[in-house]
């Protein structure tokens, strides 16, 4: 068995999506490979080559990889696909625009999502916003899989040396361009990466009340979320938004402010290794999953947080 891991990359580094998802893939058993297609992209090869676990690189080097456009790199992973027992991409915007062409041309049912590997057949996945783990098992010859990043430790960056192999790239399949990229800017740790997080919920009352969380974050070097009703409410900008429709994150601390703890913002933070809840209403659901709550007026409590931080 040989699972090939497609790389999320920028042409110069690496995501970290694709660590996470090479855990995974050594956990199917048997060789790692990893496809790198991009444009001018040997920095983010030479990085993927360096990943513990990881046996052999694969470089498909032309202009319009230059974006990771999906119609251009499924058709790259169905040219070697034949080699492979699993292929596997992050659960990501990326993965999950990639692997569904590249299933359904290999007319194999994808499996999405998963949390862990139970054997190179058979894997857990989280449904009903994750109030349940379906055991999922998959006669196919290729298992397409997604791979959600929270549910598997990252694989060293450094430790590895694998070979790289250069392959000719396909076609430009001309069914799409790129057409620009509009990127929020932010002094912050990128969300779905960061290690602390502090977010926000309806009980903040208004955008400008958001503000009261940038101290606190500041001092923990935090990222920023925010619960969907808050989104929805206009407080802040949709890529803050943490749940089952929103961003899935995983951190060391994670802290939710005025968040009541709707099932669909549980989906996506309920992984976090330490929860804290600052919320007014001791029934608030948000309480279940939390290793410290405390229940009290937010508009207190933050700044006496921020003033015992120092």
């Amino acid at each position: 068995m040989v699972a090939l891991v497609i790389a999320e990359h920028d042409n110069a580094t690496l995501k970290g999506s694709t660590h996470h998802t090479v855990t995974a893939a050594a956990q199917c058993g048997g060789d790692v490979h990893v496809l790198v297609a991009g444009s001018n992209a040997a920095a983010a090869a030479a990085a993927a080559a360096q990943i513990a676990g990881v046996t052999k690189v694969i470089v498909a080097d032309a202009p319009y990889f230059a974006d990771g456009l999906a119609e251009n790199v499924a058709e790259q992973v169905l040219a070697i696909a034949g080699n492979y027992s699993h292929i596997l991409a992050p659960a990501t915007a990326y993965g999950k625009n990639i692997l569904p062409r590249v299933a359904a041309k290999l007319d194999v049912a994808q499996i999405s999502e998963i949390t862990k590997v139970d054997s190179p057949d058979t894997f857990e996945r989280p449904i009903y916003a994750g109030n349940a783990i379906a055991t999922v098992q998959s006669g196919d010859k290729v298992k397409v899989i997604t791979v959600r990043t929270t549910g598997f430790d990252a694989a060293a960056a450094t430790g590895g040396s694998a070979a790289t192999e250069t392959v000719a790239a396909v076609a430009d399949a001309g069914k799409s361009a790129f057409v620009g990229r509009e990127l929020a800017k932010s002094d912050r740790p990128e969300l779905t990466a960061a290690k602390i997080i502090v977010s926000g919920g309806r009980g903040m009352g208004s955008a400008e009340n958001f503000h009261i969380l940038e101290p606190l974050a500041d001092k923990l070097g935090a990222a920023m979320g925010a619960s969907r009703a808050a989104v929805d409410a206009g407080f802040v900008p949709n890529d803050w938004q943490v749940g089952q429709t929103g961003k899935i994150v995983a951190p060391s601390l994670y802290i939710a402010v005025g968040i009541s703890g709707a099932i669909q913002h549980l989906a996506g933070m309920k992984d976090s290794k330490t929860i804290v809840a600052i919320n007014k209403d001791p029934e608030a659901p948000i309480f279940a999953v939390a290793d410290y709550g405390i229940v009290g007026d937010l508009f207190e409590i933050v700044p006496q947080l921020v003033k015992e931080l120092g």
